[in-house]
């Protein structure tokens, strides 16, 4: 009796040991990372399609946080997120547009951030007509179509109608205007050929595929008021704490100093 009850002892013993070091085992397999867990979404201008999954991708590896992003014009972003568009930052290609949204009192800050400072470029295939690309294109006998942001919705088609007064071209060239829903749009039309020049961002020229189908050149950026890109977090996000960190991820020293080979000037020149 005394044997049977002391093997029985023992076999409960060992179950509990073994239980002890399995379940706590278990339950953290069974419990996911609260930074994995998190998805931020992010609204952003077209300029920034080539640049912000490089960004996105950089601060997943640092965070764990993965980040959603939609783009669009500036103008389109804005008034999705005041009507109501789930986002917990929005990057815009200007000041303006980011502004609408504090205006809408759904931004975490009395005023809009400044991560980074736009460059508008003329683009042309490089079979196009004008080839060695130069400013005197836009006055060209031969010029038929220029693809161009909506200026009322996107700040890079603001800056080239700004631009082409400041030269003094702009009522030869207003007639060869194309109208696109955004700069993405606008570089997409002079690649296809249905334009045969676009105004676009250094960020989209600088891109392998259109740096490989043609040229650019650089409009002086006395020419056209200072594209002062601009961004908020929305103070009644779920994930507030992860969008701000994001931003803040932007704004630091290491992001900042890459801008330049994205197209972009940092915030601080």
């Amino acid at each position: 009796m005394d044997t049977r009850h002391s093997q029985i002892r023992n076999v409960l013993a060992m179950f509990s040991l073994a239980t002890l070091l399995t379940v706590p085992q278990m339950a953290r397999a069974q419990q996911p990372s609260a930074a994995t867990s998190v998805t931020i979404h992010v609204a952003a201008a077209a300029d920034l399609q080539p640049v912000m999954p490089l960004i996105a991708a950089g601060f997943e590896k640092e965070t764990g946080i993965h980040v959603a992003v939609s783009y669009g014009s500036s103008s389109s972003m804005a008034a999705q997120i005041i009507n109501g568009a789930p986002t917990d930052v929005f990057f815009s290609a200007d000041y303006s547009f980011a502004e609408r949204v504090l205006a809408a009192n759904l931004a975490d800050t009395p005023s809009p951030t400044l991560y980074a400072k736009g460059t508008l470029v003329l683009w042309e295939r490089k079979d196009g007509p004008f080839q060695p690309l130069t400013l005197d294109a836009l006055t060209n006998p031969a010029l038929k179509s220029v693809a161009i942001a909506n200026p009322l919705a996107a700040p890079y088609g603001l800056a080239a109608v700004s631009a082409m007064k400041s030269l003094h071209v702009y009522e030869k060239v207003a007639s060869h205007f194309v109208q696109a829903e955004n700069v993405a749009q606008a570089g997409e039309y002079a690649d296809t050929g249905n334009t045969q020049l676009a105004f676009i961002s250094l960020t989209l020229a600088k891109t392998d595929h259109m740096t490989q189908r043609g040229t650019y050149i650089v409009i002086p950026s006395s020419q056209y008021p200072e594209i002062r890109q601009c961004a908020v977090v929305m103070r009644k996000s779920e994930h507030h704490a992860e969008g701000r960190r994001f931003l803040e991820y932007v704004l630091s020293g290491p992001i900042q100093a890459q801008f330049a080979q994205y197209g972009l000037r940092s915030k601080d020149q």
